[in-house]
């Protein structure tokens, strides 16, 4: 796996990036497990096992764990895959959308460089595992864990009943934590190094990640009765809607703290009129490119060819898409549902409409 060659502190710098963005750091990830097509244990040929040694992007201490709990693999696939899909609805109308290659980097080189986009990556990724565990262990999938062990709220009225099969939330943020957190754990950088300030940030990532679906878990109820009057009410414990913690988690990139790391070998905040960030924040140690243009060295695969909205003053506008470089506008045709109706029993019927739209691309 190709380092950096100079290594050593680098507290004494005041600047963001600290050197970081010149490192070279492993590119496969276990996020190519998003990619892969991992079948459920109950597919397997009887005394065949799934070869952890053959899955791309595992470090050795995730390939254990692998080995330890084969029928999970397939759900921390499928967590990544809920974390690139939510990565790439919040950022569909940002010059970078976390777009994907085709290699067990997933993201390309962009990951490289310690920033915002990095940590709301390396955050959603990490609750999309959580989410993906806490619900296969409801659903009886998973072989070392069940439903929620959670206790009765204090605030639940008397009168209702505390059970049902909740998402384990419990269970899947402590694999999470174990599985995701493995392979910054096993790297042993000089303390003070670029490549130390950066392992400590994709930690408190990954643990806000985790947080975000932990705390947003809520309690749902189902009503009991003669005739729906609800006189009785069963609750559990449910995770929060994906998309719910992907906006969460967006909140937070934007309000993303720069750090550096310190004397201590710790990261410290640049600006120390800010407040500390608690382990439900995200960080930052490189300054973002600004993704307009094509660049192999960062990744960026520029916004020619992008979309923009011509009125719009946001991100998504022409002018900030494009990055001030024009746009061209083209005559698209749009077909949607329309003049829809409800006919008795049961179902809706509906015309297709065709129009004729513009559209702006950026040169």
């Amino acid at each position: 796996r190709p380092q950096r060659r100079e290594r050593g502190s680098c507290w004494r710098s005041r600047s963001l990036a600290c050197s970081s963005q010149l490192l070279v750091v492993d590119a496969s990830s276990w996020w190519s497990l998003a990619l892969t097509p991992i079948q459920r244990p109950e597919m397997y040929i009887i005394g065949a096992q799934p070869s952890c040694s053959q899955l791309s992007g595992l470090s050795q201490g995730q390939r254990k764990l692998c080995q330890l709990y084969q029928d999970h693999i397939a759900y921390i696939g499928e967590g990544a895959r809920m974390g690139i899909k939510e990565c790439q609805y919040q950022f569909r109308q940002r010059r970078w959308n976390c777009s994907t290659v085709d290699n067990s980097s997933v993201f390309g080189r962009v990951m490289q460089i310690g920033s915002r986009e990095a940590a709301f990556t390396y955050s959603i990724s990490a609750a999309g595992v959580v989410n993906a565990v806490s619900r296969a262990c409801r659903e009886g999938e998973l072989s070392t864990c069940g439903c929620s062990p959670s206790a009765r709220p204090r605030d639940l009225p008397r009168d209702w009943l505390w059970g049902g099969c909740g998402d384990n939330v419990h269970y899947g943020y402590r694999f999470a934590r174990e599985f995701v957190d493995a392979r910054e754990r096993e790297k042993n950088y000089p303390r003070g190094s670029a490549e130390h300030a950066r392992t400590l940030m994709n930690i408190q990532n990954n643990e806000a990640g985790r947080q975000a679906v932990y705390n947003l878990a809520n309690v749902a109820c189902k009503c009991h009765g003669v005739s729906g009057s609800c006189s009785l009410k069963t609750c559990w414990l449910q995770l929060a809607d994906f998309r719910r913690v992907g906006e969460f988690l967006k909140e937070k990139y934007d309000s993303a703290a720069a750090m550096r790391i310190g004397r201590k070998g710790k990261l410290e905040l640049v600006d120390k009129r800010f407040n500390t960030p608690t382990s439900e924040d995200l960080v930052y140690i490189d300054h973002s490119p600004d993704y307009c243009l094509r660049n192999e060295t960062t990744g960026s695969l520029g916004t020619q060819g992008r979309t923009c909205n011509k009125t719009s003053e946001g991100m998504d506008g022409c002018e900030l898409m494009c990055c001030g470089r024009g746009y061209d506008q083209f005559k698209a045709y749009k077909h949607e549902r329309c003049h829809c109706k409800f006919h008795w029993c049961c179902y809706v019927k509906c015309k297709r409409c065709t129009s004729i739209v513009d559209q702006f691309v950026c040169k």
